[in-house]
């Protein structure tokens, strides 16, 4: 089935979610919107239309004017086998004691590492961004250095690799919370498929905003793959959720980003242990004091 994007970008998330929420009163309808932050400091939005058939081109050059954004540039994107492309594509990556891999791989799993299953057609978030191997990585490291864990949070939580992660490390119940109902849906297939059913309990929320995530604070150990914004704004819950001499795992920062994310979590009683940058991308481990 051939598919049509239209992209547009505008100043200020307002803005944007506003020409997303009216896009989806167009014909024919969209099959889904989007909204992103431009990571450039610029206040600048994208706002992405998707369709299975050809879009209303007038009806979106009216919608970008009405509302001070750029013109709406429409594509259509060739039928392609995505989840082959993938596999031929996704190769194992190793994070310290962390193998990730689909079930193609599964015979290059080394000796000894804690192999997390992930298919291809759920391969978001499985690793292969840095800032989810950063986050691995930083769990490993705290594995090594000897720290334990007995109440942990995935904010965020994708597919839910790092949660699996952690529940195979630690004897807890580990969990997961996710703001879309299909990553949700994503990472319990992922926790069924390696054998983490009961050890690591997913659900749809905000942040913190859900019973399961309540009850289990104080925290001594959250992730959050998310954004700089979010990672920002969730400083103040973080604070609140995180027992004193919790750490947290932040990624999804931009390197050019860092400093400010840091900033933000010492005006909330936050430590820095630790930064590290691969490539254009920063994590951060940083401790509740």
């Amino acid at each position: 089935m051939p598919t049509w994007t239209a992209l547009s970008q505008t100043n200020g998330r307002d803005a944007a979610e506003t020409i997303a929420e009216l896009a989806e009163d167009l014909t024919p309808e969209p099959v889904g919107t989007g909204v992103f932050e431009i990571e450039d400091g610029s206040n600048r939005w994208e706002v992405g239309v998707y369709f299975t058939e050809a879009p209303d081109e007038i009806g979106l050059a009216l919608l970008a004017v009405a509302h001070g954004a750029d013109p709406f540039v429409i594509s259509e994107l060739p039928e392609v086998d995505w989840v082959a492309h993938v596999k031929r594509e996704l190769s194992p990556v190793e994070a310290g004691q962390f193998f990730v891999h689909g079930s193609h791989d599964a015979d290059k799993i080394p000796e000894g590492a804690e192999a997390l299953l992930i298919e291809a057609a759920m391969a978001f978030g499985t690793g292969h961004h840095n800032t989810t191997k950063g986050c691995l990585l930083a769990l490993d490291r705290l594995v090594k250095e000897g720290k334990s864990f007995e109440r942990i949070a995935d904010i965020g939580a994708g597919t839910a690799v790092l949660a699996m992660a952690a529940a195979r490390v630690f004897p807890v119940v580990v969990a997961a919370g996710d703001i879309d109902p299909v990553a949700v849906d994503t990472a319990r297939a992922n926790v069924m498929a390696n054998g983490l059913d009961g050890r690591v309990e997913c659900v749809e929320a905000v942040g913190f905003d859900h019973p399961l995530l309540e009850r289990a604070a104080p925290y001594d150990l959250v992730f959050a793959n998310i954004l700089k914004q979010p990672l920002i704004d969730l400083a103040p819950d973080m604070a609140r959720y995180i027992g004193k001499g919790g750490k947290a795992i932040l990624s999804g920062i931009l390197t050019t980003q860092a400093e400010e994310v840091i900033a933000a979590y010492q005006a909330h009683h936050f430590a820095l242990d630790h930064r590290d940058d691969l490539g254009e991308w920063t994590v951060l481990v940083v401790t509740r004091i």
